[in-house]
């Protein structure tokens, strides 16, 4: 029998990509994870690790063992989630990340349910964008994730991840001026119209960006991106002092009244959808099923005020 504890160090490993860092997430010292890696490699009999520079990869060997390390600790959260079914009071930890919009229109509508209706249970929100909460849901730091996909940028969903859409979460073109195209000339036209004017989009790298300029070069230009954060309120106020134009979505509002001008855009690039995502062992654990009816409930009142 291989010891569970040193299989999920090396399943860490793989997740978090250094030994530095797995001793980080775990708070033990890099020599105590690679030394009980090594008894491992001698428990298995087989070399579980290669250099790579300086740093280390899993072998072939190793890759078999996290596959059958991910299908015991699935059933192993399964098991936490049927005896928390089988209590009458829910208690213990739930961790959350999401990103900003939902965590603002969202999260603190269902904070309150979920206070009401299970006081005994304590939620951990973490601010975090999807490209990185994803991840850190497969490594086990999160138990729920608030995530989002842009029009024709899915993000890649591994099969011990499960995903339930909460709504599409309407986009638009924001405004710096009310000058420009017409709603008669179409939605493209409007979008053109601010191929010379300063933008501000998400940074490089994320969905965010790659959607918004993809559809700015389908228009027929590049944007002059100036502004770059993740920070959709602080878009809001760029496009709201005449500094930039954007795309801002519903959520940004809260159920509010926009406060720029505001043109539809293209047909198929008008909404991004907002999902929960959990790992498919925890998905029947109450308190994951108690966080995902209090969003749904959040939603309806959201957009009741809309």
């Amino acid at each position: 029998m291989f010891d569970l504890h040193r299989l999920r160090l090396l399943r860490e490993l793989k997740h978090r990509g250094t030994l530095a860092a797995v001793a980080a997430a775990l708070s033990y010292a890099p020599s105590s994870v690679s030394q009980q890696l090594s008894q491992l490699e001698a428990e298995v009999g087989v070399r579980l690790l290669e250099p790579v520079g300086r740093r280390v990869r899993l072998t072939a060997q190793a890759e078999i063992l996290v596959a059958h390390t991910e299908a015991v600790l699935e059933r192993l959260e399964r098991a936490e989630a049927d005896i928390a079914a089988s209590l009458t009071d829910l208690t213990g930890t739930l961790r959350v990340a999401s990103f900003q919009t939902a965590a603002l229109a969202l999260v603190p509508t269902a904070l309150g349910l979920l206070r009401d209706r299970h006081p005994h249970l304590r939620v951990h929100v973490t601010h975090m964008e999807p490209e990185a909460a994803l991840p850190a849901l497969q490594a086990r730091d999160f138990d729920l994730v608030l995530a989002e996909e842009y029009p024709g940028n899915p993000h890649p969903r591994p099969a011990e991840l499960e995903q339930e859409e909460l709504l599409d979460d309407p986009l638009h073109l924001a405004l710096p001026t009310p000058a420009g195209a017409s709603d008669a000339d179409g939605p493209t036209a409007a979008l053109r119209s601010l191929a010379g004017h300063p933008w501000v989009m998400e940074p490089e790298g994320t969905a965010a960006r790659h959607w918004a300029v993809t559809l700015c070069r389908d228009a027929g230009f590049e944007p002059d991106v100036r502004f770059e954060t993740t920070d959709l309120l602080l878009h809001q106020r760029l496009v709201e002092q005449k500094h930039a134009a954007a795309f801002l979505p519903d959520l940004v509002w809260s159920g509010g009244t926009p406060t720029v001008p505001l043109r539809p855009l293209p047909c198929g690039r008008r909404t991004r959808r907002i999902s929960t995502v959990v790992r498919r062992g925890g998905s029947r654990h109450p308190a994951v099923l108690a966080c995902r009816d209090a969003l749904r409930r959040a939603v309806g009142d959201h957009s009741g005020k809309a």
